[in-house]
């Protein structure tokens, strides 16, 4: 049985029962405490459909308080008059009444930007439209926010308020809790949808970034990129400088090795990321030196980037395994490490450059190093460095050298190196900490 279903028989006999015991002026008596709220707690257990509280409520209000009309406006999600929702109770013997009060509503017809701060306008038209009533304003509050409100028409005017009645008061609460429950409803939908659509999206942009590290000849090559979030604005790339030459030939062509990072990091970073991309790989296929292609990177994608306020460091370097030259351009990226074997140490690759996206005729320098047997040069982003621990201590571009100095003096691949220095990484941040920004590193050695 489905929920529409249980929901409407539940209503039928609820109504049912009401029917039954039309004395109103001794329900109270007669008519149980547990049996009303047994009545609203099952609904606010099982039920989904706001409306059918509101119709409840309404008919509750009218067999307890059959002296009185109620109206209630409930706000919808963007705190607008619900105008769809309003329900009105009251007995048959306000019959003309009710048609007066419908046509009110009718002839005040809220509009959709009708918020909660121009409520005083129609509180005051409609204390002016029904002077012979006492009209009572009650405001429907859950967890500090005005969620709708209750009129109650009185002719009684030296009566006792209904509002200081304990059958009222939880009933109200009842309908506020319902309000509450069918927002957080709708947020945790709302949630979910964009949920799914970042999955979808940190899908598609880990199938950008390189499935696998190319083969190219006397290189050992490992790279891996961990977002903080599900999106991530770090880049890393490899690509063959010749197309539509076979596989075989393209282990010996020249290759760019690039990594970037896009300020910040979640939705925004990632797609900039996936734009600088496509740009980065059309202007590669030019076969120009890293400076210029650099350059006009950053002509092409300095509109792009104002607009949205971020700036992009970038690394972009290419490699010819024939002659075993590096040449490389920095756009205010972290300097690669190169560990130059025949010397056992390390020393910064780096070349003068401004980051993209901030300054129309920044300039940027081609740096140039021939590479020797077993020497290896790591990129990262700043994710990698600047990953703290428990104590608010950074990981720190120092601690990187002495763990790769370490490392580059054993005989491990790339990628267990790689794998040591996350674990490394890992083990300085502690158990269940996160990375606070996205952490990505590349390692080439030559064989």
């Amino acid at each position: 049985m489905t929920n529409n279903q249980k929901e409407k028989i539940f209503s039928n006999k609820f109504i049912q029962n009401f029917l039954e015991n039309e004395s109103t002026a001794t329900l109270k008596n007669k008519y149980k405490f547990d049996e009303i709220a047994f009545s609203l707690a099952y609904y606010l257990k099982s039920f989904s459909n706001i409306n059918k509280l509101l119709d409840y409520v309404s008919l509750i209000l009218k067999h307890i308080f059959s002296e009185n009309i109620v109206l209630i406006i409930p706000l919808n999600y963007e705190g607008e008059i619900w105008n769809e929702n309003i329900k009105i109770s009251a007995n048959d013997q306000f019959l003309t009444i009710l048609q007066k009060i419908n046509g009110f509503l009718n002839k005040f017809n809220f509009s959709k930007n009708f918020k909660i701060k121009d409520i005083l306008t129609f509180e005051n038209t409609l204390k002016n439209n029904f002077k012979e009533y006492k009209i009572e304003t009650k405001k429907i509050l859950s967890r500090g926010k005005c969620r709708g409100f209750i009129y109650i028409f009185s002719k009684d005017i030296s009566g006792q308020s209904i509002t200081e009645d304990s059958y009222f008061n939880f009933i109200e609460n009842c309908l506020a809790v319902g309000l509450e429950n069918h927002f957080l409803i709708k947020t945790k939908k709302k949630h979910e949808n964009v949920d799914r659509e970042i999955s979808t999206g940190a899908e598609i942009q880990s199938q950008l970034l390189p499935e696998y590290c190319p083969t190219i000849h006397g290189l050992d090559l490992a790279a891996h990129c961990r977002p903080a979030l599900q999106l991530g604005g770090d880049y890393y790339d490899f690509m063959c400088l010749k197309t539509n030459i076979s596989e075989k030939r393209k282990e010996k062509s020249r290759w760019a090795f690039v990594i970037g990072d896009v300020m910040g990091k979640g939705i925004p970073a990632g797609l900039l990321m996936t734009m600088l991309r496509g740009m980065l790989r059309a202007e590669v296929l030019t076969g120009l030196p890293p400076d210029r292609i650099l350059h006009d990177l950053n002509q092409l994608a300095i509109n792009d980037l104002d607009q949205s306020h971020r700036f992009v460091t970038l690394f972009y370097s290419d490699y010819d395994p024939r002659t075993r030259k590096l040449r490389f351009a920095n756009a205010a990226h972290n300097p690669p490490l190169l560990w130059k074997n025949s010397d056992q140490k390390i020393v910064k690759l780096d070349a003068e450059g401004f980051v993209l996206g901030l300054q129309k005729d920044a300039e940027y320098h081609c740096g140039e190093i021939k590479l020797n047997e077993n020497d290896l040069v790591l990129y990262y982003t700043d994710g990698v460095i600047d990953t703290s621990n428990s104590l608010g201590q950074r990981f720190d571009e120092e601690r990187l050298i002495k763990t790769l100095t370490k490392l580059c003096k054993q005989s491990y691949t790339s990628q267990e190196i790689l794998n040591k220095i996350f674990k490394k990484l890992d083990d300085f941040t502690g158990q269940n900490r996160h990375m606070e920004d996205d952490a990505t590193m590349v390692i080439f050695q030559l064989k």
